[in-house]
């Protein structure tokens, strides 16, 4: 379960460098044993820094997937379309409430 650490975008930025130009140098060494050879050396665990490099390359399209944008665009829209909805019942319940105080008659 990740722990919420949160790392300098500097750090990120660097140690995710540092993965990419290694790689051109090594071309045969895994994406995993080149972040777990350089991710103690910046503080960071192998697998953080392998989430790093593979979001980099999405975000720079070498790698197909979501991009950090597109990822932040969608929580955004779900967020508002949670908020729409709780505002949806709540005027729905309102409206019920003031249709009955108008007319005690309708069956709602």
């Amino acid at each position: 379960m990740p722990s919420g650490k949160k790392y300098p975008a500097d750090v990120r930025e660097r140690a995710v460098r540092l993965v990419q130009e290694t790689r051109e140098q090594q071309p045969g060494v895994s994406l995993s044993a080149v972040c777990a050879r350089i991710g103690p050396r910046v503080g960071v665990s192998g697998d953080t820094l392998r989430t790093w490099v593979k979001q980099a390359e999405i975000d720079q399209g070498a790698r197909p997937g979501v991009t950090t944008e597109a990822a932040k665009r969608i929580r955004d829209l779900e967020r508002e379309v949670a908020q729409l909805r709780r505002a949806n019942e709540i005027l729905l319940a309102a409206s019920s409430f003031f249709a009955k105080e108008l007319d005690p008659r309708l069956p709602w």
